[in-house]
């Protein structure tokens, strides 16, 4: 089993790294950790680097826990919503586990909603944390 956790750095993806845990220990589930960047090319070296140690460090607590866990810090300029819909496509994950913040109306016509467009468009079971 693959389970394909969205993180964004936020309290919200963080308690979504405990439950991808839980469920990894419980199924025997190997963890796919993605970071969305927008931007592409674009992205400053420092703002990459920085990521990549902050997954590498998370990478190091599943280690801890004996759990097989995967990192891929993706820029291919995608939204982080597509890119984790087709990232699970590519990658064959059986679940998607990501944290939800609550946003206005309003905020989610101006910012968009990276957990509802996951939802609506992915190809396996999405499970949400807030």
């Amino acid at each position: 089993m693959k389970i394909l956790v969205g993180f964004d750095g936020s309290k919200v993806s963080e308690a979504a790294l405990e439950l991808a845990a839980e469920h990894a220990q419980a199924f025997g589930a190997q963890i796919f950790l993605v970071r969305s960047m927008v931007g592409g090319p674009d992205v400053p070296k420092r703002d990459f680097e920085n990521n990549q140690r902050e997954l590498e460090y998370h990478k190091s607590e599943f280690k801890k826990k004996n759990i097989d866990c995967e990192t891929l810090l993706s820029v291919r300029g995608l939204e982080p919503g597509e890119d984790l819909t087709h990232l699970a496509e590519e990658h064959q994950v059986d679940a998607i586990i990501m944290g939800v913040r609550r946003r206005s109306k309003v905020g989610k016509l101006v910012f968009g909603s990276t957990a509802q467009y996951v939802i609506l468009n992915a190809p396996c079971p999405v499970v949400t944390v807030k």
